[in-house]
Formats: C-alpha cells, structure tokens, sequence
C-alpha cells in the first residue's frame, strides 16, 4: 500500500512538472499549484478508471480530456496557444515516462506502455 502511494505521489507530481514546464516555454506560465491540480486530477482519475478494471486503452484515454479542460482554463490563452502548450506538455511528458520506464521501471505515468523489461 505505502509503494502504491509514492508511485500515486511521485506520478502527480511528474505530471505537475511536464503542465509546469509545458507551460512555462509555450505562453509564461501556470502558477505551479494549477499544475499540481490538474496532476492531481489527470492521475486520480487514470487511477479510479484501472481500479474499476476498465481495458488498458480507456485507462490511458479518460485523463486526456480533463487535463485539457483544466490547462485550457488555468491558461488562458487563445485556442492556439493551448493547443500548442499542450502539445508539448504531451511531449515533455512522454519523456518522462521513457525515461522513469526505461531507467527506474516506473510504469505510472503511462500504465499501458511499458518501455522497461521488469
């Protein structure tokens, strides 16, 4: 249970940085609690939708939407601007999984691509 939580724990978080960032290089910035938020939410609602045994495309597809709304609210930019800081909050977040996958066999943040051999 205490290794369920830190892996819970340190998803969000990584979530939080790749909004963070994301942000950060696109259009200035969201205050960090939003992106910790919308972490928060993203990896909550990944958790609830694989704890009521929902297939493993849906566990990585039910996220996307709500931290897209959340982004595009915390933002405040045009639809363009989102659009394009949400791409690479995509990207940068997809690195991190590589690398936690690849390195740490931390298998959280995409739980469907599993990149490591463990």
């Amino acid at each position: 249970m205490v290794k369920y939580f830190v892996d819970f724990m340190l998803a969000i978080v990584l979530t939080a940085i790749s909004y963070d960032l994301g942000s950060l290089l696109i259009s200035g910035g969201i205050a960090f609690w939003q992106a910790l938020l919308i972490g928060f939410s993203v990896v909550s609602l990944g958790a609830l939708t694989e704890a009521v045994g929902a297939p493993i495309w849906l566990i990585v597809l039910v996220p996307f939407p709500v931290g897209m709304i959340l982004l595009f609210f915390f933002l405040g930019a045009s639809v363009g601007q989102w659009f394009l800081t949400y791409l690479t909050t995509l990207g940068i977040y997809t690195v991190f999984h590589i690398v936690m996958s690849y390195f740490f066999y931390f298998h959280s943040l995409i739980p469907a691509w599993k990149l490591s051999q463990k």
